[in-house]
């Protein structure tokens, strides 16, 4: 006479299946802990390479003390300068595309020229935009090199990117967000303005800041524009003198361009020490940038939208 049950049968199957290697769980597993790897190799090589380049930095400050060089105060201003300027032509006219490919360009052939012609210019390198900056910005127009001109061709490589990020920040909102306001009697322009780019202020503030550290880091693209020499006086301030630290028609070599040089065509003795003293002032520059861009993002999406802390 058998002493097997039923439930004992069934708990011997049970216990005999064995759990398949691709279970979902551990496959989930096992691909979260990879992206966690990912990521995490590549913010300590972001945080490796940017202690080495202030370390380097800090000791060539240190080295440098009491050495009679020319310094990089004037380079330092030509990039903030230039970065100004830039954003200050790139910003309104890319947000302004961005509003209206997502709010008033029709659908069809002709947006979809548009996106691709967006998205060539955005894959051109910067010295082809340099290239063709010297040909419309100096040459047709008979000038010198000057920082307009490289703000300008700055701007060209920025366009796209606060264009594209200001459209794809408008299209992700909730469309409860325009009907709400459209209901309410306010015109699709009053809904932009009041609803729209307020919601959308720290994305379109992402793209400005990709755009602004682009900017800092530019070289191929200013070498043929805002050239490789300056000469200004700090004592002189109208913007309409040639050696005014404000005149925006002058030659102005930036940091990204002194490091180039320095690397490549100095022979001084201090030259790799400039160079590395560059090379931490930039990177300090460009986290003094974002971090001050999202302060202001931040209190101008409170002050629109009514967002407490």
């Amino acid at each position: 006479m058998s002493t097997h049950t039923p439930s004992s049968k069934k708990t011997s199957l049970h216990t005999d299946q064995k759990v398949p290697f691709f279970h979902p769980k551990r496959t989930d597993k096992i691909a979260t802990g990879v992206l966690y790897g990912v990521a995490g190799f590549f913010i300590l090589l972001l945080v490796a390479f940017t202690l080495y380049i202030l370390v380097r930095g800090g000791f060539a400050a240190v080295a440098l003390m009491g050495h009679e060089t020319e310094g990089i105060g004037a380079q330092l201003f030509n990039t903030i300068y230039l970065v100004i300027l830039s954003l200050l032509i790139s910003a309104p006219i890319g947000i302004c595309a961005g509003i209206y490919m997502s709010e008033y360009m029709p659908s069809g052939h002709i947006a979809s020229i548009t996106r691709t012609c967006i998205e060539t210019l955005s894959s051109l390198p910067s010295v082809v935009i340099g290239l063709f900056g010297y040909l419309v910005f100096i040459v047709m127009t008979g000038s010198k090199w000057n920082l307009m001109a490289g703000a300008l061709a700055v701007s060209l490589l920025n366009l796209p990117l606060i264009t594209t990020t200001t459209e794809d920040a408008l299209r992700a909102l909730p469309k409860n967000y325009r009907e709400s306001s459209l209901g309410i009697g306010a015109t699709h322009w009053q809904t932009i303005v009041r609803v729209l780019i307020p919601a959308a202020i720290p994305r379109i503030l992402t793209g400005i800041i990709l755009a602004g550290g682009r900017a800092f880091g530019e070289a191929a693209a200013l070498l043929y524009t805002a050239g490789m020499a300056t000469s200004i006086d700090f004592r002189d301030w109208n913007p309409t003198h040639i050696l005014s630290p404000l005149n925006p028609f002058r030659p102005g070599e930036t940091l990204s361009l002194y490091i180039w040089q320095l690397r490549s065509e100095s022979i001084g003795v201090d030259s790799q020490s400039l160079a590395d003293l560059s090379a931490a002032v930039l990177i300090i520059l460009v986290f003094i940038f974002s971090i001050g861009a999202r302060c202001i993002g931040n209190a101008l999406e409170r002050k629109m939208t009514g967002k407490k802390d």
